[in-house]
């Protein structure tokens, strides 16, 4: 015998819904679209300490390894089999060439750089009272061509001697220097370093 499916009867006005209903549900979502700036104590729920959560992805289940050979990281630990790489401690560091002298300690090893150097563009007194102006900067002194560049250091040395009372403006002065421009009646200025 075949199995024959009879319809499941239905009442009419249950498809319908009632007006009362509808009105219900248009207030409801009404509610759910207010902004959460009009609702303040939603956002101390959203924003409190017992809501934060680490972001998906952000903490992996950890590797086991050496559980048996059902596990897929048994036996080797999926470290391989044999070799450098294999054992515990340090396989292999920056500049390694496989046991041969690496090229960092074939390099012979000379001098001293002081990392401290200033690298100064140097001006003498001699030099300084050539030039017929009341006031020295760097930019002067490059027009003049006694420096070649105004963005470097500029160093005042005392050679030479200086008679007119002038104002310089340098990154840096000997001692003679400052005491000879002082005793023109001069100013030394020193210009900080940027």
């Amino acid at each position: 015998m075949k199995k024959v499916k009879l319809p499941i009867p239905r009442k009419i006005g249950s498809l319908k819904k009632t007006k009362a209903e509808s009105k219900v549900k248009a207030e409801v979502s009404a509610k759910k679209a207010k902004p959460i700036a009009a609702q303040p104590e939603k956002i101390s729920r959203l924003l409190g300490l017992e809501n934060l959560k680490a972001p998906k992805g952000a903490h992996k289940k950890r590797k086991l390894l050496g559980r048996g050979p059902s596990s897929g990281h048994g036996k080797t630990s999926t470290r391989g089999s044999k070799g450098q790489t294999s054992r515990a401690g340090r396989d292999f560091y920056p500049g390694f060439e496989g046991g041969q002298t690496p090229l960092i300690r074939r390099f012979p090893k000379r001098g001293f750089f002081n990392i401290n150097n200033r690298d100064y563009q140097v001006v003498n007194l001699e030099s300084l009272a050539k030039l017929k102006a009341s006031e020295i900067t760097p930019e002067i002194l490059k027009e003049q061509g006694l420096i070649k560049s105004k963005n470097r250091l500029v160093k005042i040395l005392g050679k030479g001697s200086i008679s007119s009372a002038i104002k310089v403006k340098a990154h840096a002065f000997s001692t003679k220097a400052q005491q000879a421009i002082i005793k023109a009646g001069g100013t030394a200025e020193i210009i900080k370093e940027q």
